[in-house]
């Protein structure tokens, strides 16, 4: 579900050589459909569970386990300057899509009240995480300066309240749709048969078919500005959870957990790739009293015992 562009001729860049979006050519099939055609079939049979770690036998002060070929810290890195001569912005773009995933998708709804009566948008971001929980507080990001905004960013500047959907595989399809360079005024609602449902506390609707829903209100915003072209190249929103929507099959009684089998979210990967999120396995945090001061104090110890037979052994020599 990529970012929609903006919709309107001027700031699709008719004339005005090729957009971002082409740039990026995110898409690498020139007919996706006969790709998909000779891949497997979705698995609906896949059903989250857990596993054991990497590494169950790893220990403290171990680093890298050796699910690879070579240790990690052997393997040479490369070093990519964003702005340096004859790379382009799209090529971080890539890069950062494909190197920072997977990512969740917040699929936003919004009310264009521009026009009469007021349209409403629905549209998929990937830029978008949760950063506090007291009070709860989403980011969004949305690519495109204040000369060039998305609509959903425009809508939620002026009216100051969305809703973010979670999406999940019973709709991924129907989810994507909604990132179509329609014309303003186009509620992509109708092109994606979603159902809207209504919200308590903001005005736009929430996706009935989303397990999980947060009405949202606008908190701050900041406009990035290019230190390459000095540009406006983006505008980052903050939002405020005010009200929660949760399926009832995939949440707990107590109101406080949601089953990821039940879930089954979908996130982004890079160019037109998705994950889903089918497996999982569990870390416990490691408690300073009770493991991780007395092992290594055991680890001191046994070091300083080595070095202690070592010396011995070079001063017999």
């Amino acid at each position: 579900m990529p970012e929609t562009t903006s919709t309107t001729a001027e700031a699709n860049g008719a004339g005005k050589g090729p957009t971002f979006e082409q740039q990026g050519k995110r898409n690498p099939h020139p007919d996706s459909k006969s790709v998909e055609s000779s891949r497997p079939p979705f698995d609906v049979s896949r059903e989250f569970h857990f596993t054991k770690t990497p590494s169950p036998s790893w220990k403290l002060g171990s680093g890298a386990n050796e699910i690879i070929p070579a240790p990690a810290s052997d393997i040479p890195h490369r070093e990519i300057d964003p702005y340096g001569e004859g790379r382009a912005p799209v090529d971080n773009y890539k890069l950062l899509i494909s190197g920072v995933i997977p990512r969740p998708i917040g699929f936003i709804s919004t009310l264009n009240t521009a026009t009469s009566p007021p349209t409403a948008n629905l549209a998929p971001f990937s830029y978008t995480n949760m950063v506090n929980h007291d009070p709860p507080i989403f980011c969004i990001g949305f690519s495109g300066g204040r000369g060039n905004l998305k609509d959903t960013c425009r809508n939620v500047l002026e009216t100051g309240e969305c809703v973010i959907n979670i999406i999940s595989e019973w709709f991924a399809e129907a989810a994507n749709y909604t990132s179509v360079n329609a014309p303003a005024g186009v509620s992509e609602w109708e092109l994606s048969g979603l159902t809207p449902a209504p919200s308590r506390l903001v005005k736009p609707a929430r996706v009935k078919e989303s397990a999980f829903s947060i009405e949202a209100k606008l908190v701050a915003h900041h406009e990035w500005t290019s230190p390459g072209s000095g540009k406006s190249t983006g505008v980052t929103c903050l939002f405020q959870g005010v009200n929660f929507w949760v399926r009832e099959d995939v949440v707990n009684e107590q109101g406080n957990m949601i089953n990821p089998a039940k879930l089954k979210p979908v996130s982004r990967l890079g160019g037109i790739s998705y994950g889903r999120t089918t497996e999982g396995f569990e870390l416990p945090r490691p408690d300073w009293e009770k493991g991780t001061k007395p092992e290594l104090e055991k680890m001191h110890t046994g070091k300083n015992e080595e070095e202690r037979i070592d010396g011995n052994e070079m001063i017999a020599l």
